[in-house]
């Protein structure tokens, strides 16, 4: 990378921090007050830095319109799949990607199983929201007030002796997944299905989508497939590295 860029990106974490005169600049910078200001004015003119009235700079308008306009086209299917491909070759297990989505989680994409027992999910269909291990993560990480509104608006069916029977218990479920940083379904949705599932955070630590591992238990048991839960979570922060453009 050429020094003005360098510097010229040094700048930016600075500011981040609040706004600071030319002195401050060229001081972090450990340059002369005319290679900072010519590096100010040159971001100040494509808007990524503006001078306030009080002469100290700030981060611009662009800069936060740039990082949103990126937020929005990321897609996170495209940047997930090649690391869905990799889990699953190693687990040869179903492999699932989730988002939250108008108040349902739905099946953004699908690796399926090498074994001849398949699953009924479809990619563009919605989980089984109060049993579903990466509704469980998804929901968990929404606000605490939104995440009672939700639950109690919920249907809580009974599929299996082991789903979720009420609101309380949703809840309760929720801040345990919220907490441990991982989710499962043992059973829940259907008997002989078992589940564990990592989230995958953009680049403000948020859940922005969630991905899992699922087996029937005629393929491993609940205690086999939980001794994934590692590699499945090592998947899930390598997208978000990708996501976020975090570097690893």
């Amino acid at each position: 990378m050429s020094q003005t860029v360098d510097r010229a990106l040094s700048i930016l974490p600075l500011l981040a921090r609040g706004p600071a005169n030319l002195e401050q600049v060229s001081q972090q910078l450990g340059v002369h007050k005319s290679t900072a200001l010519r590096l100010l004015r040159t971001l100040h003119e494509h808007g990524i830095v503006y001078r306030q009235p009080d002469q100290r700079y700030r981060l611009g308008a662009r800069l936060f319109a740039l990082a949103q306009e990126a937020i929005e086209n990321l897609d996170v299917r495209e940047i997930a799949h090649p690391h869905l491909v990799r889990l699953n070759e190693k687990t040869g297990h179903t492999v699932h990607l989730a988002v939250y989505e108008e108040s349902d989680v739905l099946y953004l994409d699908k690796v399926e199983s090498r074994y001849p027992v398949r699953m009924y999910s479809r990619i563009g269909k919605p989980v089984a929201i109060t049993v579903a291990a990466v509704a469980k993560l998804l929901l968990a990480d929404l606000p605490e007030q939104e995440r009672r509104e939700i639950a109690d608006g919920l249907d809580y069916p009974a599929y299996t002796a082991r789903s979720t029977p009420d609101a309380a218990a949703f809840l309760a479920e929720l801040a345990r997944v919220r907490e441990q940083g991982w989710a499962t379904d043992l059973g829940g949705h259907e008997e002989s299905i078992n589940c564990v599932a990592a989230p995958i955070r953009g680049a403000d630590g948020r859940v922005v989508a969630a991905m899992s591992v699922s087996a029937p238990s005629v393929v491993v048991t609940a205690d086999e497939l939980l001794t994934l839960l590692p590699l499945v979570r090592r998947t899930a922060d390598a997208v978000s590295a990708d996501y976020s453009g975090k570097p690893r």
